[in-house]
């Protein structure tokens, strides 16, 4: 299995890290593994919402005009 080891972590973000462990009862090696874990997850939901924001227009009402159907395979092929 690979590893990695961070220098030079920011105060804030290593303090986020622990307070994140400690509430699950893990390591700051297993918490770190399980949020990094989740970054695939995290761009596949904005993915999402960038075409449901392409399908709405303006007052959040669809648009007529633009192909659901294309704005999905154009997103599958990013």
């Amino acid at each position: 299995m690979s590893s990695l080891q961070i220098r030079d972590m920011p105060e804030d973000v290593y303090e986020a890290l622990a307070a994140r462990a400690e509430r699950h009862r893990r390591s700051l090696a297993q918490q770190a593994v399980s949020d990094l874990a989740r970054i695939p997850e995290y761009e596949a939901r904005e993915r999402r919402l960038a075409i449901i924001g392409q399908l709405r227009g303006a007052g959040g009402r669809p648009r007529r005009s633009l192909d659901p159907v294309r704005l999905i395979r154009e997103a599958r092929d990013r």
